[in-house]
């Protein structure tokens, strides 16, 4: 059986490239920092600010293309 540190030296730490052109995306056209979660068919954005999440939901169609993903957005307040 693998100790713990042998699982977690093997671990990827890396963003996705998904999450890491959600953030470019957002910190160039926003100045606003997001936290964002990459699942199988999913990707979750979640920001403090209910305006901006206001805002990115409607400008999902641009995010997707910058990301080049066909994955489900999902947009929280949190």
């Amino acid at each position: 059986m693998d100790s713990l540190f042998n699982i977690l030296s093997r671990k990827d730490y890396d963003l996705p490239p998904e999450a890491e052109a959600i953030k470019r995306y957002i910190r160039e056209e926003f100045q606003s920092e997001v936290e964002v979660t990459v699942r199988e068919k999913e990707i979750i954005i979640a920001g403090r600010s209910s305006a901006l999440i206001g805002t990115l939901r409607l400008r999902g169609p641009h995010i997707k293309k910058a990301a080049d993903t066909k994955k489900r957005l999902v947009f929280r307040v949190g």
